[in-house]
């Protein structure tokens, strides 16, 4: 009898399908989309109801003649891509492809991979969802439309290979504005008062009081004299307990993980990138060889907007938690989370797919990086169907003259959640001595301290992520890409562990925001998302959609192509002249931003790096001498900024063209000839590679020291920096743990070894 032919995405996923379905199925992988539109031209019929050319990708012929000739012979074919929106286009795409040689085609959907789940799936198939199609067929040529119209643009008006896209401009947009929200903050002084206090006639340990009020006013203290002022007062003054209000306060677990949560909590927890969570979460979704299990699916579907979980799910939860912590950990019943205001809500809240496969058993089976992230989902699980954290907190108000200071209390008196969530879940406790109303206090000490207002944060990976979900932008599938697409396109770099946008950056959202309002609108952003969510479930029309969206659209890029600004010819005169000829110094725009050249140009080439800009007042970039001298012309070498970073070149620029890069002095630790040299990979990071490329590829991303691990003999140690150890020499060979303090002598530690 002949196989059913099971078709799903990756080939790591159709080794996992393979021990669940059994000899009648024969599995197999298009390795993700098989069609798309073409890359050369627009491939999209505006005048006929947007018909989009759909072309098999570059590379997929030879896999739809492979899954043409397994349809031919099949049973039937069963199509089990992702359960989402490019999912169900890419079962539609291999549709198209196969039923010409078997019409007997069905889809088939399953949110974990686990033999239970896939076997479920497999007997009750479907038929292709058409809306769903339809959804992420409008949000392709729509994207589309906005991207091949408007990058030639910036092309032309600024630099070639720029792009533009709906939703990724909308995200730079909101990167560029909380920059110039940091770049316009005045700071405002401002002063607070803690005591240090205790029962009058005892020696206890002191307890700590803040001044909130001031004749009932909430204290507003603007400069060092009135504090001063108020702390001699306060040392004089008497001090007595006025209330004393002791409650239980209950902490609550926080909802399972969604897409934007997990991309939001491994980025603060485990430093991750959103690319990097999704990668790793994708593989832990797929399957991973567990020993003793086999290859299983660890996770359920991690692209999900949804708090709800499965009731079987639950019941497994609650009963390895009745049985690992006992019933006082265990809540009455299930905890239900509500759905966020306009989630999907299409699939479950990302869990482990079995409780009882604990992060300790399976760590020997995974990868550093697949171990944290599960060990991050599983606890997030597990703690959100415990009881809460239970606290004793008391608050005592403390009077002193017209002044009236407060004293907070919490002790930890059931752990709750507590017991398992870790990763940053603080049990926290700061107990109050025994006291009563009317008692009084004695006064150990008045401190003053000086603050500033801080400006709005960067944002990081996690807070964009969050601000793009809170703000309806983009939807769980595209966050990742979303900021990998302005990273790697040089619109933000990424800087401690935070996003800030480059010039090319600022100067790409402004362009954008004024030639394209409706386009880089925030609410339009989510209006459209809206507007494809309702494709989706069926209540609106998807080339409608298109039409009103595009009469608007063709009419802004007619404007747009007449009076954007032209970057790249504009020059803007500024005060100064040029000392090698005497002509007006202008400001241009090149490769890697503003800079200051001779008006006189071809003729004379001078030019020079600048510091500062306000408008066409400018301040020169005094070039920094590297102590080095040229070896073509014996002219100084300085160090000057490219777009992959800084780089040494001949202060006779251009007459002569010598440029190098900046060498460490480290020996490569591999090939023992070359040396590690800095440089700055596609996406900005600062890395350390072997100056023989490519017949050495060695690099390393944390600056070198020309010393040996004393622990592995490896050729050299790295400068990391980490909250928990600071500053450390470390070993970066994989496997070694070699570590010190900067400040730690190495020859008292070899010696101790």
């Amino acid at each position: 009898m002949a196989r059913s032919l099971l078709i799903v995405e990756s080939p790591t996923k159709a080794k996992t399908l393979k021990r669940y379905v059994g000899t009648g199925f024969t599995v197999k992988a298009s390795v993700g989309h098989v069609k798309d539109l073409p890359r050369s031209r627009l491939g999209v019929d505006v005048e006929h109801d947007f018909a989009p050319e759909l072309v098999v990708i570059r590379g997929k012929k030879k896999v739809i003649e492979e899954l043409r000739r397994s349809a031919k012979s099949a049973r039937q074919v069963l199509l089990a891509p992702d359960p989402d929106r490019e999912g169900e286009a890419i079962a539609w795409h291999i549709a198209e492809e196969l039923k010409d040689v078997n019409p007997r085609i069905q889809r088939v959907v399953f949110n974990e991979i686990t033999k239970a789940a896939v076997l479920a799936a497999l007997e009750s198939p479907r038929e292709i969802d058409a809306n769903l199609v339809a959804a992420q067929q409008a949000r392709r040529v729509l994207d589309r439309l906005v991207g091949y119209e408007i990058s030639p643009l910036l092309w032309d008006k600024v630099r070639r290979g720029l792009s533009a896209g709906r939703v990724q401009s909308v995200a730079l947009r909101l990167v560029v504005e909380r920059e110039r929200q940091i770049e316009a903050f005045k700071p405002r002084e401002y002063w607070t008062i803690e005591q240090q206090l205790r029962p009058a006639g005892s020696d206890g340990e002191p307890f700590q009081a803040q001044l909130e009020k001031i004749s009932g006013k909430k204290a507003k203290i603007a400069d060092g004299e009135t504090a001063a002022r108020i702390r001699s007062e306060l040392l004089e003054l008497e001090h007595r307990v006025a209330r004393v209000e002791r409650k239980e306060r209950l902490r609550r677990p926080l909802p399972p993980f969604t897409t934007s949560t997990l991309q939001q909590a491994a980025a603060s927890v485990l430093r991750f990138s959103a690319k990097k969570t999704m990668r790793v979460a994708q593989q832990l979704y797929e399957g991973i060889d567990v020993a003793g299990e086999g290859t299983v699916g660890l996770i359920t579907y991690m692209r999900t907007d949804s708090t709800r979980l499965a009731g079987q799910a639950l019941e497994q939860a609650r009963r390895f938690i009745s049985s690992a912590f006992g019933p006082d950990y265990l809540p009455g019943k299930p905890v239900q989370y509500r759905a966020k205001k306009g989630a999907q809500d299409a699939h479950e809240a990302i869990r482990p797919t079995n409780v009882e496969l604990s992060p300790e058993k399976v760590r020997g089976s995974l990868s550093r990086d697949q171990a944290r992230l599960y060990e991050l989902i599983w606890r997030r699980f597990v703690a959100c169907q415990m009881a809460p954290a239970r606290y004793d907190q008391t608050g005592v108000d403390i009077n002193a003259g017209n002044y009236l200071l407060r004293a907070t209390g919490s002790v930890l008196k059931f752990p709750g959640f507590l017991a398992v969530a870790g990763n940053g879940e603080e049990q926290d406790g700061n107990q109050l001595p025994p006291l009563e109303p009317e008692g009084l206090l004695e006064v150990l000490e008045v401190e003053t301290k000086q603050h500033f207002t801080q400006p709005p944060p960067r944002f990081s990976e996690g807070t964009l992520v969050k601000e793009l979900e809170e703000r309806g932008i983009g939807r769980p599938s595209t966050y990742a890409s979303i900021i990998d697409t302005i990273v790697s396109k040089h619109y933000v770099e990424r800087e401690n562990g935070r996003l800030h946008p480059t010039d090319l950056g600022k100067m790409i959202a402004d362009l954008l925001v004024e030639s394209f309002p409706e386009i880089m609108d925030v609410d339009f952003t989510a209006s459209m998302e809206k507007s494809l969510d309702e494709v989706e479930e069926g209540r609106r029309q998807w080339v409608a959609l298109l039409r009103e969206f595009y009469d608007g659209f063709s009419q802004t890029l007619a404007r747009a192509k007449k009076n954007m600004r032209d970057v790249k010819r504009e020059e803007i005169p500024t005060e100064h002249v040029c000392e090698k000829c005497g002509r007006p110094m202008v400001i241009k725009w090149g490769r890697n931003g503003h800079f200051l050249a001779c008006s006189g140009y071809p003729e004379c080439r001078n030019t020079k790096e600048i510091k500062s800009r306000q408008g066409n007042k400018v301040e020169i970039a005094e070039a920094e001498d590297s102590g080095q001298v040229c070896e073509k012309c014996g002219r100084p070498m300085v160090f000057k900024r490219g777009r992959f970073g800084r780089f040494l070149a001949c202060s006779g620029y251009p007459e002569c063209k010598n440029t190098k890069s900046i060498t460490t002095g480290v020996t490569c630790p591999v090939c023992g000839e070359g040396e590690l040299v800095e440089r700055r990979s596609k996406r900005g990071r600062v890395f350390y590679g072997c100056n023989r490329y490519p017949q050495c590829r060695y690099s390393v991303f944390a600056p070198p020291l020309a010393e040996k691990c004393p622990l592995c003999g490896f050729g050299i140690l790295v400068r990391r920096e980490t909250k928990r150890d600071g500053v450390v020499l470390a070993c970066p060979q994989k496997g070694c743990s070699y570590k010190r303090p900067l400040e730690q002598e190495p020859a008292a530690e070899s010696a101790a070894s």
